[in-house]
């Protein structure tokens, strides 16, 4: 086994890529958090209160729905104070919150598009968009339900709270927030991405993933349609953060023969994969402060189903459409 670290290879595989991918990632993760802490995302909604009435959702939760373009927490205190005063009952606060998945998504949107862009190029933007269109359908699903499962509303207006949400906005005070977040999570970004992307340069070097074509190829039928290589992708998105597969998928797509397809497809099963068990642990104790135990773990679960089954039937898609076209 040979390996080769002189100066030209160092510089021109490491050193100078990643002072490249860190100037990148600080540029576009501070652009994220000003989009998401300027509430840019506001147009979109306005399709609350006409998919809250296809739903047969109550006024609290179409503010609900508005409300989660700004704040998750925000919108879910104003769907347990309903349910606690008896104004929705235990089905339409489970569909209520999971009606509130595409503007929870796109809460963080901006920022999910950023970061990912530096790392894998033009294939963030299929997989954001792959994710928003899961997100969609998940919504689109509750409307569906809602209108078998919930009993016909009565007649008036489902109240808009944007103007309110509006009038609470300090452009100045929202500025010096999204510079104590980007501060608060650069530093956790690099401190991830610096390390992946080194140890995937050395173990290039050192023919791991030579080895891993000849040694695994075949032994994972369950995801013989991902090379051994993006499977590494997999494997750092499930064990660190988001920021951690795209890190590995950055080095492999510039030091292998990945395709962008492998890539979104690797990245969208990393996302499956790790989902459940990171929303548990992370979820459980915020969503157990402002539901009652049982009814969040309810939640939680329902929502990762959820989840999880959209992103496979559109990754599912997506793999066919490439396959063929």
């Amino acid at each position: 086994m040979e390996f080769d670290f002189s100066w030209p290879v160092l510089w021109n595989g490491l050193f100078w890529p990643l002072i490249r991918l860190t100037f990148f990632i600080s540029v576009a993760l501070l652009v994220g958090i000003v989009i998401e802490s300027l509430h840019w995302t506001r147009f979109a909604a306005k399709l609350a209160e006409p998919l809250a009435r296809r739903a047969r959702l109550k006024d609290v939760s179409a503010a609900s729905f508005a409300m989660a373009f700004f704040s998750g927490l925000t919108a879910n205190t104003m769907l347990s104070g309903a349910h606690e005063r008896g104004d929705i009952s235990d089905r339409e606060l489970i569909l209520s919150n999971l009606f509130n998945a595409l503007p929870t998504y796109f809460l963080h949107l901006p920022t999910i598009l950023f970061i990912a862009t530096p790392f894998i190029g033009a294939a963030a933007s299929i997989y954001v968009g792959l994710t928003a269109f899961a997100a969609v359908l998940r919504t689109m699903a509750i409307v569906l339900a809602g209108k078998f499962l919930l009993p016909p509303l009565e007649e008036g207006c489902i109240p808009c709270r944007l103007d309110e949400m509006e009038s609470m906005r300090d452009t100045s005070s929202a500025l010096k927030k999204a510079w104590k977040r980007f501060l608060k999570r650069l530093p956790r970004i690099l401190f991830l991405t610096c390390p992946i992307y080194a140890l995937f340069f050395f173990l290039k070097q050192a023919g791991l993933f030579a080895w891993l074509q000849d040694g695994l190829a075949g032994t994972v039928p369950l995801f013989t349609f991902l090379p051994p290589e993006a499977l590494s992708i997999v494997a750092f998105h499930m064990v660190a953060e988001f920021q951690a597969g795209l890190a590995a998928a950055s080095a492999l797509m510039t030091d292998t023969a990945l395709t962008q397809t492998q890539v979104v497809l690797a990245l969208m099963l990393g996302n499956v994969l790790s989902s459940p068990m990171r929303a548990f642990r992370h979820q459980f104790p915020y969503y157990a402060g402002i539901f009652r135990p049982r009814m969040a773990f309810k939640l939680i679960l329902y929502n990762q189903v959820s989840r999880g089954v959209s992103i496979a039937l559109v990754g599912v898609g997506y793999a066919v459409f490439s396959m063929y076209f």
